[in-house]
């Protein structure tokens, strides 16, 4: 069990089937079991994924003094170490997404984007093995001083196409394990990977292919090696896909284990859980995933 220090977003996410995009227009559509709300944002995801893997996880967020607030800290329950500074109003989005994986999410981040975190928040960082700053506005005056314990910090861009991106310079220059996806890259994400890792430090950098798989360079071995997906249940919603493989890297790679074998148990965590919709929910613990990755090789 790893002692790791989360921050990122929390929200409400109401998610929406569609039967596919472009969607055309109709004034009312009956959508039975179809719309479903629950607790979610990126720092919520990657704490209950961690925590389901069973390492003690610090979570940094902000929460508003609303209904929506309140559900999130209801899913915040399970995280052992809670950290919360309050907003205006909890963040919230809506996710349409078809049953080939294609989704569209509006994010509406209130004005968390505009406040920082109180400094009594992360005064203990020496005690963690392990960071995962997620790139939020408020998890930037983080990095720096993340960086002082010399311990990894894992940060995920998300969907990037211009390595020199100035929203996300700092996270990049920060990481020691950085991961992406190919949304803005398709075709060429050896050779962005290249240029990424000829101006940051990275030593790990991992780019998620949606359902061929995932991408993964190690600099100390200058090596690129793909990961294929693989089938482990019925997908339902991809939502959180790249949220779960990030996770559960992270929780393999800080107990010692090699970056391919990491994404490789990432890989059927993230496969089974997007079997279940919501960004939040179908997370496997370690048992389980060992049992599945045992099944999966025989």
């Amino acid at each position: 069990m790893s002692k790791i220090f989360v921050s990122g977003l929390a929200n409400v996410e109401t998610s929406c089937a569609v039967k596919e995009f472009p969607i055309e227009y109709q004034a009312v559509d009956y959508n039975f079991f179809g719309i479903n709300s629950i607790a979610s944002g990126v720092g919520l995801n990657v704490s209950l994924a961690l925590t389901s893997l069973s390492d003690e996880v610090t979570f940094a967020t902000f929460v508003g003094d609303d209904t929506a607030g309140e559900s999130v800290l209801s899913a915040c329950k399970p995280i052992s170490d809670l950290r919360i500074a309050r907003c205006e109003q909890t963040p919230q989005s809506v996710v349409l997404y078809d049953k080939s994986g294609k989704r569209r999410v509006y994010t509406d981040l209130k004005n968390v984007q505009e406040i920082r975190l109180p400094d009594d928040l992360y005064t203990d960082l020496n005690a963690f093995d392990a960071f995962c700053l997620c790139n939020i506005n408020f998890s930037r005056e983080l990095l720096s001083a993340a960086k002082k314990t010399g311990k990894p910090i894992l940060c995920d861009v998300h969907c990037l196409s211009d390595i020199y991106d100035k929203y996300n310079a700092d996270f990049m220059k920060a990481a020691d394990v950085l991961f992406l996806s190919n949304e803005n890259i398709i075709g060429k994400e050896e050779e962005l990977v290249r240029e990424l890792t000829a101006v940051y430090p990275c030593k790990i950098v991992v780019v998620g292919e949606g359902s061929d798989g995932s991408l993964l360079y190690e600099r100390e071995l200058d090596r690129f090696t793909m990961i294929p997906s693989v089938y482990t249940r019925p997908v339902i919603n991809t939502v959180g896909a790249g949220d779960a493989l990030f996770s559960a890297f992270t929780h393999f790679y800080i107990q010692g284990a090699t970056a391919e074998d990491s994404l490789r148990y990432a890989t059927v965590f993230a496969s089974y859980k997007i079997g279940e919709s919501g960004a939040s929910k179908g997370f496997l613990s370690e048992q389980k995933l060992q049992e599945l990755v045992s099944e999966s090789s025989s």
